[in-house]
């Protein structure tokens, strides 16, 4: 499969630069695999094309305000930006500024200092964070990395609106974008109408930006992250199954987690990479964000929706004006 077949035009205006408010007032594109029907509504009404006894799995992955500014000892100034996690303390990070080398301490404030611990490629760094708490320091001296295309900084806003309302386990230095429609309203909706709840963590890593370089998409390579699918998911995952009910993923990290080790509870680094051909074991339906053309998220939805639908969704997203990417619409694939 060629790169060239998962291209498509996106006019500049209608990359989304802000989130929606309330958040369950974003666009919502219902397709339907079956009818290649297209629905138009908003999030809010998400429950009427679900049925009771339907489960819908989230990732509760918290994302860090993971962009450091600090100084080394002879003043100059260092940037890091924390990209994939390893434990609280370790981690790997784009490092920028003059003399980084191994050993090098920068410090960022009287309770955190980011120690260089090994060169990896480029300008990725190994580095350790010497801090008590340092998840709770990088809550202090952090900015939240929102991605590159909305070119602009982090704003207030984006400290609660770059993150779910469940966001629990901190280790993500991008959101899982698809959950971000989802206000404690909508979620009570959901409930009350008979549809089950349940949740992975996976931590997403920068390399969910990192672009496709190679022609024939097959050869491309996903990077590792972490997941954790707890015993309670599986259990409830198997009881939908058994009922004839359907399995929703709420984004593709969710489909990468669940697919990775089929109804099998699992803590462990996953580099599932799912492209058209793939066939799925678990899920039933996906609700995913408008992806960037030629990426790797892409070619999981168009594996699950079938290429030639999915592109010509996109198509018409175009047309109608939808909001793309971390902040815009999304669709509900079934």
């Amino acid at each position: 499969m060629d790169l060239s077949e998962f291209d498509y035009s996106l006019p500049e205006e209608l990359i989304a630069k802000y989130p929606v408010v309330p958040r369950h007032n974003a666009r919502l594109m219902v397709l339907n695999r079956e009818s290649r029907s297209i629905i138009h509504d908003t999030f809010w009404n998400l429950p009427l094309y679900l049925n009771e006894g339907d489960l819908l799995v989230f990732n509760n992955s918290k994302v860090l305000p993971a962009r450091l500014y600090g100084k080394k000892s002879t003043g100059g100034v260092v940037e890091i930006l924390l990209t994939d996690y390893i434990d609280k303390h370790t981690w790997y990070a784009l490092v920028g500024g003059k003399g980084i080398k191994e050993k090098l301490r920068v410090f960022i404030g009287e309770d955190l200092e980011v120690e260089i611990l090994e060169h990896v490629e480029g300008g990725k760094f190994k580095v350790y964070l010497h801090s008590s708490e340092p998840l709770k320091a990088l809550d202090r001296y952090g900015k939240i990395p929102i991605p590159p295309y909305i070119k602009r900084e982090e704003e207030e806003i984006d400290r609660v609106y770059y993150q779910t309302v469940f966001a629990k386990e901190e280790g993500s230095v991008a959101a899982p974008t698809a959950s971000l429609h989802f206000s404690e309203e909508l979620l009570k909706k959901i409930k009350e109408k008979g549809i089950n709840i349940a949740f992975i963590t996976l931590h997403i890593s920068y390399g969910t930006f990192k672009p496709v370089r190679v022609r024939d998409i097959t050869q491309h390579k996903v990077d590792p992250e972490y997941v954790k699918v707890p015993t309670e998911t599986v259990k409830l995952i198997k009881q939908t199954k058994e009922r004839g009910r359907r399995v929703i993923a709420v984004g593709t990290t969710v489909v990468r987690a669940l697919e990775n080790r089929p109804y099998e509870p699992y803590e462990d680094w996953a580099d599932l990479y799912i492209y058209p051909g793939y066939q799925f074991k678990v899920i039933d339906g996906l609700i995913t964000n408008f992806h960037l053309p030629k990426s790797s998220l892409l070619f999981l939805v168009c594996a699950f929706g079938g290429k030639d639908f999915i592109m010509e969704a996109y198509k018409i997203a175009v047309e109608k004006r939808y909001r793309f990417y971390s902040y815009g619409d999304g669709m509900l694939i079934l």
